[in-house]
């Protein structure tokens, strides 16, 4: 009773203080040139408008106001932004939260890489898998520091010329303040959340090209174009449109990278199997002769893998905890899921005249992929339909491959390239997202085209060059041997 009777004193000592003009009213003063707000700075249309700095001046001016201050001074710039400053942050989620959620989806995204190695190594022979898992571990390493060092600030460069932007590292000045200076409310987090968020998305590029040339490229030759593609490539196409590029002024529209990293990544997977060529016996005088995985259930956990890492992923697209935005994406993300996965399910079993596992989970990472650009624009229907059809867009790309010989042994230019371009194009037909969408088919054409080109024509000059120099494709007796034996020696499973 004593303890209650204390807190209820407390509580009421501190609410006085609180109420008190004197303790918050005085604090600043409006008319200094730090409170300064214009109209340009709150036009989001204009070259000055910051809605972190207004954000910041808002949040004074609406403690000011809320605390007793003489509204007679302030200017109706000012009370516009501490009104914008309430409409977007006092009913919505705290940047803590936000803060959290972002390192929560990072840590999701993280665990996708995990997914790769596992879908890769299980859709692959036995003798490859620990080549395939150094590959994955590489990749991941070696984006975080590349990304860090270098490629986050040529991705998001600030103002630039809309094409390229030279890069430089993240710095503890830039990145730690735990206030709405970063990003405003659109951008809740502090900037290490964003980096750590975005780092995950670029290595996934490079993971995307390890599974189309798995089994028969060389490791040091891969190594050094992953390198390059994560450090280098990677970001200036993420520039055109997430850093503010020519792509986003010209209105494209990509939500959580259906063209952007999945695009990219599988162009760039397609240019160097050229380059490679398929692995040895996959093309006969007979036709094509399957090369039988070596684990399913290992296949298949790293296809459930990806799927709830997935949910971090477009999840954290959306760059706060606002709890609708995020409730919804994470709903069209996972119909778009399942669509694809029974798309692909019962069109493949149509097609090839027997349920095919290897292909359903394709499905399900195709639908994935299919409602990545859109999955805050599409509509419930809209995700269900743009899943399905990507899970059947999969099929068709693969067997397409197969027929004029550009072999993927696990499927990921079909599923991150052709269903990229689908999932980014669909949400330029009106029928499948939301009312008051306004995203144009032709620019949304334009952009994922632009992307996948560059991407492709990247790569293909890179691994060429590494061909000539290094040499990127083992010889035949290591081939046959097994690149675990050849490369690393020893096998990934004793006898």
């Amino acid at each position: 009773m004593k303890n209650t009777i204390k807190l209820t004193l407390l509580m009421c000592l501190t609410a006085l203080i609180s109420l008190s003009p004197a303790a918050h009213a005085e604090t600043i003063d409006p008319t200094n040139d730090d409170y300064h707000v214009t109209q340009e700075m709150l036009d989001p249309d204009h070259d000055e408008y910051d809605e972190g700095a207004v954000d910041l001046i808002g949040k004074s001016i609406y403690k000011f106001m809320q605390f007793g201050g003489d509204t007679a001074s302030l200017s109706a710039e000012q009370k516009a932004a501490a009104e914008g400053y309430y409409d977007r942050y006092e009913d919505a989620p705290f940047f803590g939260l936000s803060n959290v959620w972002i390192l929560l989806c990072a840590f999701l995204v993280f665990i996708m890489h995990l997914g790769f190695s596992c879908i890769e190594s299980g859709l692959c022979q036995r003798k490859n898998t620990v080549n395939i898992l150094f590959k994955n571990v590489f990749i991941i390493c070696s984006g975080l520091v590349l990304y860090a060092v270098y490629g986050f600030n040529a991705m998001y460069p600030g103002d630039f010329n809309s094409f390229f932007s030279f890069g430089s590292q993240i710095t503890n000045a830039d990145y730690g303040s735990t206030d709405l200076s970063y990003g405003g409310i659109g951008l809740c987090q502090t900037g290490f959340a964003d980096f750590i968020f975005q780092a995950m998305f670029a290595a996934t590029a490079a993971t995307i090209v390890s599974g189309a040339v798995a089994e028969r490229v060389k490791l040091p030759s891969f190594m050094i174009f992953a390198a390059l593609l994560v450090g280098f490539a990677y970001p200036i196409t993420g520039s055109w449109k997430w850093g503010g590029g020519f792509l986003d002024g010209m209105g494209f529209y990509d939500f959580a990278g259906s063209s952007v990293v999945h695009g990219f990544g599988g162009f760039a997977a397609l240019a160097c199997v050229l380059v490679l060529g398929p692995r040895k016996g996959k093309y006969t005088a007979d036709g094509v002769k399957p090369i039988l995985p070596s684990n399913m259930p290992l296949a298949t956990i790293g296809a459930f893998l990806l799927w709830f890492g997935w949910f971090g992923f477009n999840g954290g697209s959306v760059l706060s905890a606002d709890p609708s935005s995020i409730s919804y994406v994470i709903v069209t993300t996972s119909l778009g899921a399942a669509a694809g996965g029974l798309g692909c399910m019962f069109f493949s079993w149509i097609t090839l005249k027997k349920p095919d596992l290897s292909m359903s989970l394709n499905g399900i990472l195709a639908g994935l992929v299919g409602v990545t650009a859109g999955a805050d624009q599409l509509t419930l229907i809209g995700a269900v339909i743009a899943g399905g059809i990507a899970g059947v867009l999969v099929v068709i790309s693969v067997l397409f491959l197969d027929k004029i010989k550009i072999d993927d042994p696990v499927g990921a230019i079909s599923v991150h390239g052709t269903c990229g371009i689908w999932g980014t194009i669909c949400i330029g037909l009106p029928f499948l997202t939301k009312e008051g969408v306004e995203t144009s088919f032709i620019t949304q054409l334009i952009g994922t085209v632009s992307i996948g080109a560059f991407a492709f024509a990247f790569s293909f000059i890179v691994f060429s060059l590494i061909k000539v120099i290094l040499g990127v494709r083992v010889d035949e007796t290591e081939e046959a041997e097994g690149l675990d034996v050849a490369e690393h020696g020893a096998p990934a499973y004793n006898p």
